[in-house]
């Protein structure tokens, strides 16, 4: 069987301006596609409420209405990824997770065994946080670190977060032009861990601390983590199918 790696898209690459960001996520899917001659991909996709933003405009700072947003928009997600995996002849499926699930041996091998049946079967599967039921998630607030967990629990060794930077700066380079690219990180300080989050997309949860946190619940498996840009698939497809390290920050031993 082929080396299962799982791919993390955020909404600050999925959406702009309040709609869904449809050249992106075609672009991501063709990308997924090319990978599948290589890998098993695990799909982890935020973007449900912005999705149901587009067709309802509510207020997602109050939990019933994200919940609401979340509701309308993940069948209208997963639609518009359906329609353009079929182009590749590929299926796709939906799986919601909540944290609580990790802590359940019996809930949390139910889910390995679906994920392999669909990975085993060529379907893609394309996991999310339940936002609709699942307060403690809301609060807990992004797919970063759902991600690692999944890449943890789910027979992988490599997760890959594809976000609105390129990397992981010794400073912040929008705020610093002499801010430089780390390539390679093995530990991640305790005042990186607790900085205050930074999410720059009006839809997205997360921010550099949250995906800081996902490579920190890895490194201590032992297991990698490579940070990337999801607007320009062109680092991602180096380090993925070329073997090429030019951009983008490793966390953990060296790509293979």
């Amino acid at each position: 069987m082929k080396k299962i790696i799982v791919l993390k898209v955020g909404s600050a690459v999925l959406t702009e301006n309040g709609n869904l960001a449809l050249d992106r996520l075609n672009n991501l899917v063709d990308f997924v596609a090319e990978l599948k001659n290589i890998y098993e991909v695990i799909l982890v996709s935020s973007g449900a409420v912005a999705s149901g933003y587009t067709l309802l405009k509510l207020d997602k700072k109050i939990i019933a209405k994200k919940q609401a947003l979340a509701s309308i928009g993940q069948p209208l997600l997963m639609e518009t990824y359906r329609k353009r995996f079929e182009l590749h002849n590929i299926l796709c499926s939906q799986v919601l997770l909540e944290a609580s699930l990790f802590k359940d041996k019996v809930r949390l091998q139910h889910a390995k065994d679906t994920i392999s049946e669909l990975l085993s079967n060529n379907v893609v599967p394309i996991i999310n946080e339940n936002d609709v039921t699942a307060i403690e998630e809301l609060v807990f607030g992004d797919n970063d670190q759902l991600s690692a967990h999944v890449t943890n629990h789910f027979d992988s060794n490599l997760l890959v977060i594809l976000t609105d930077i390129d990397g992981y700066y010794d400073d912040n380079p929008k705020l610093n032009p002499n801010a430089k690219l780390q390539k390679h990180i093995n530990t991640i300080s305790k005042e990186e861990l607790e900085a205050s989050h930074s999410a720059n997309n009006e839809f997205a949860t997360g921010g550099i601390v949250t995906k800081l946190k996902a490579a920190s619940i890895l490194l201590k498996v032992n297991k990698k983590m490579f940070l990337t840009s999801g607007f320009d698939l062109k680092d991602a497809r180096n380090f993925l199918i070329n073997g090429i390290h030019d951009k983008g920050t490793l966390f953990g031993a060296t790509h293979e």
